[in-house]
């Protein structure tokens, strides 16, 4: 099992492929095997990085748990391990708070950005307000998870909760205040932010809804944002021919516009 020696502890990530890296990081309810239906699909054409979140999976977390305060740091630590020097990162939900934390304290190592059900973290007023009468279902398929896709693929559903029983047991709100911070990114922290950025929501996401997301996407310039119908909070699950497809859109039109970051590591 591959394991970076990252901040005092042992960090389990995967690589497949080769060409510019993604850097794919999981949500509360995943780990790198989240990324199942994304990896095959992008090895090809670039080196798909997964992992394990600390505490999370096959990862460690130090004697004193630092949890999330840690995850940036472990972040700059694999890349520097892999010795990847700029990378594309796609996070979904928990991950948002690794991705949009690095990209807005390394953005010249950040090719582009895509953020998939979550918010980043952000703690401006107008996301906070957007947020503030959101209550998703304590816990339960129908917290991440969207009733048609439960009710018509009981397979997927099910394995979704084996890749989640793979985690050690945290309570529900282990994370969930994080994103209900408002000392988090503020509208000024991202004026001047031009790392790329793709926003994907579930049209039925009960966590973030799309109201949410559209508030996080009005504060990040130049970003895009895309509703998928027929998804809840697990875009990249339940709709992953449209998730990947608007990734490799999203992508092709960052190498586009940057032949340099084609050929970046």
């Amino acid at each position: 099992m591959p394991k970076a020696p990252v901040n005092g502890i042992e960090l389990y990530y995967e690589s497949h492929g080769e060409g510019p890296a993604i850097v794919f990081a999981h949500g509360r309810g995943g780990n790198h095997m989240s990324w199942w239906q994304q990896v095959p699909a992008f090895r090809e054409e670039y080196r798909c990085i997964t992992f394990d979140h600390r505490g999370w999976g096959a990862s460690s977390d130090s004697a004193n748990p630092r949890g999330r305060s840690a995850f940036v740091e472990d972040l700059g630590g694999l890349l520097d391990h892999l010795g990847v020097d700029r990378t594309f990162l796609v996070a979904q939900s928990m991950g948002g708070l690794t991705c949009l934390g690095f990209a807005l304290a390394h953005p010249q190592r950040v090719m582009g950005l895509v953020l998939g059900d979550t918010t980043g973290g952000v703690g401006d007023p107008a996301v906070m307000e957007a947020i503030r009468d959101v209550n998703p279902p304590a816990g339960g398929l129908g917290r991440t998870l969207s009733a048609g896709f439960i009710d018509q693929h009981p397979d997927m559903a099910f394995l979704y909760q084996q890749i989640e029983g793979l985690n050690p047991e945290l309570p529900v709100n282990e994370i969930s205040p994080a994103f209900r911070d408002p000392s988090g990114p503020q509208a000024a922290d991202l004026a001047g932010f031009k790392v790329p950025t793709l926003l994907i929501v579930g049209e039925e996401d009960l966590i973030f809804p799309p109201k949410v997301i559209r508030a996080t996407h009005e504060l990040i310039p130049g970003s895009r944002l895309e509703v998928v119908p027929g998804a809840a909070h697990s875009t990249h699950l339940e709709k992953p021919q449209v998730f990947n497809r608007l990734i490799n859109e999203f992508l092709v039109q960052v190498n586009a516009a940057s032949p340099a970051a084609a050929t970046a590591d």
